[in-house]
This record gives structure tokens, sequence and C-alpha cells, in this order.
């Protein structure tokens, strides 16, 4: 009876030890990690966006890879769903309550086992210069076992290493991500001209082919374009399209060129102008130079184009193409005149 009765009482203090640790223990929890990370704030929004970019530097995957997770609804959106079951993460599942897109992404967690809990979760973005500032914030309602495990061992102590690899996975993936723009950008810059590589829809211009000498360029073209397009008007043909220069011979040696002076146009079957011609080209990649300047100074941007061609081994497939965006009529300012350069290529 003795050893019953002393059993008895250990367990009733047990209990009562338990029913003041719960009430003692915290109601809320609340943990937040913060990291800086060299790269812009678009840069790191591509990595926390969706649930599926967040898999990618999750802590919690990482150290159960083979978790099954299932995603539902439109990952980014409010709404969108994702589950998780592992024997290490348990399982669960989270959605996506708040989007501000390139600032905020929050969250409602629901923890199933081994433990049944809610909470929420929240990443928000601050530009700082060229870096973000990324915080990863995490806020329950702790039940009565969770508010004992608290009283011995807080939130901070026991997620905190946790949270605080997941953002330093996360900073690695971004700052890759930028060094490997800027390895781009270096690769495409040449005499400080950016070049992209685009695709172009095939093209059919109206227009005059001839060889014209270099000085005589600017004439050929002032009485060509405006030709072109009233003989379009008249005809009915709809320009669709920025008068254009297609070169297809530089001669330096005799100091002219072989050029073809035109205005894109919607083609209908028959069209047809007499003392006109008709020139297409065809779809493909291009290199793309924008030039800012008088349009008889662009030569360094050609030159440009020519350099990116030889560094890579391309190979032309087609006339260069000038883009004269700006009418001079309209902007007086050379300076600010536009020239879209198109290097057809293989």
């Amino acid at each position: 009876m003795r050893a019953l009765k002393t059993l008895l009482i250990i367990v009733l203090a047990v209990v009562v030890l338990a029913l003041v640790l719960g009430l003692l223990g915290p109601k809320h929890s609340h943990l937040e990690s913060k990291t800086v990370i060299a790269a812009p704030a678009s840069v790191v929004w591509d990595h926390v966006k969706t649930l599926k970019a967040e898999n990618e530097w999750s802590p919690f995957l990482a150290m159960e890879p083979s978790a099954k997770v299932i995603f539902e609804g439109t990952d980014g959106e409010v709404g969108s769903k994702s589950s998780w079951a592992g024997e290490k993460m348990g399982k669960g599942e989270q959605v996506v309550n708040a989007v501000d897109p390139g600032k905020h992404i929050g969250v409602d967690l629901h923890f199933i086992e081994p433990f049944e809990g809610k909470a929420k979760g929240a990443i928000n973005l601050v530009p700082k210069g060229d870096s973000t500032e990324v915080t990863w914030s995490f806020d329950s309602e702790n039940g009565f076992i969770s508010r004992i495990i608290h009283v011995f061992k807080d939130m901070d102590a026991m997620m905190g290493p946790v949270f605080a690899s997941g953002l330093e996975s996360l900073k690695k993936l971004c700052e890759a991500d930028v060094a490997k723009q800027a390895a781009d950008l270096k690769a495409r810059t040449f005499r400080g001209y950016t070049i992209e590589t685009v695709d172009r829809p095939a093209v059919t211009y109206l227009g005059k082919r001839q060889k014209v000498k270099w000085a005589k360029l600017s004439e050929f073209f002032g009485q060509t374009f405006p030709m072109v397009a009233q003989a379009a008007g008249k005809a009915g043909i709809k320009m669709n399209g920025a008068p254009s220069g297609l070169y297809f011979e530089w001669d330096t040696a005799g100091m002219q060129t072989d050029v073809f002076a035109g205005i894109p146009i919607e083609v209908a079957p028959g069209t047809k102008v007499d003392g006109l011609a008709l020139q297409e080209v065809p779809a493909g990649k291009a290199l793309k130079v924008v030039y800012l300047g008088a349009y008889d100074k662009s030569g360094d941007a050609h030159e440009a184009a020519h350099d990116m061609i030889k560094a890579n081994g391309l190979e032309m497939n087609g006339p260069a193409i000038d883009e004269y965006v700006t009418d001079p009529g309209q902007e007086p300012d050379a300076a600010k005149w536009v020239t879209n350069i198109y290097y057809p290529i293989k």
C-alpha cells in the first residue's frame, strides 16, 4: 500500500507540474531570421514567390529530400497549396494567404503529424541599395504540449539555426544568379554596346535597291523613303514598321554599299508597285544593337556586332539591317535618334 501510495503521489505531482508548466508556458511563439543578400529584390523574389521555388532552398527538404510534396492550385497565387509527408518532416500543409509581388508572401501552416498545430509564415523583402534584406518569420499559437516544451527550450533555440540555414541557401542561389547575369552581360558587351540575341519574325520590305556611295547615302534615303511611303499609300498598302536600310555589301575600297532602302509592309497576294521591289527577310535569330545618335555615326555599333560574331564563331544569315526608329523631322536633336541594328545569324 505504501508503494502504491507513493506512486500515486509521484503521478499526481507530475500531473500537477505538467498543468503548471502548461499554464506558465508561452501561448504564442514568434521566430524570425534575417539576412542581407547581394542581389536586387527582383532576383530574390524569383526564388520565394512560389511554393515550388521555396522548396529549392528549404532547410526542411534538405534534411529529408525523399519527403513527398504535392502542389495544388496556381503556384504563387493566393489559395495555392502544398502538402508534405515524410518520416522526419511528419505531415502537414501550407496555403498561400497573401502576395505582394516583389515584397511579401504569406502562408497558413497546418501541422498534422507528429503534433497537430497551426501557424503563419511570411517572407518579406526590403531593398537595400543593390542588395535585399530578407526576413523569414513564423508565428504560432501554442497548444498545451507545446507550452510545456517551450518552458524548457524557446523557439529561437530550436528553430533559429534551421531558418538561418535556409536563408543561407537562398542567399547562395540568388548571388549565383547575379554572378551568372554579370558574366552573361560581359559576354554580350562589345565596344560599350550590349548586344541581345532576338528572334525576328519574317519581314517584307517595299523599296529600292542599288549601289550607293557612302557620301550619297543620306541623299538616297531622303529621296527613297518618302517615295515608298507615297507609293504604298496610293496602292492601299499598309506600312507596319520603321524605314530601314538593308546592307548586302559594304565596300571599303570603293567606299560604297549595296543597299535596299525600304519600309516594312503587310503583304497581300499580288502585292506589287511599279518602280519598286519587295525584299523579304526570313524569320530567324539576329543580333540586336540599339544605337543612340546621328544615323551616319553608327559605325562603332556595327563593329560591335561584328566583334561578337567573330568572338562566338557565328555566321551571318542575311543583310545587316538598320531600323531608323526616330523621324528626324519630329526630333531635331540627333543625340536622341534611335536606330535598331540587326545582324541575322544562322
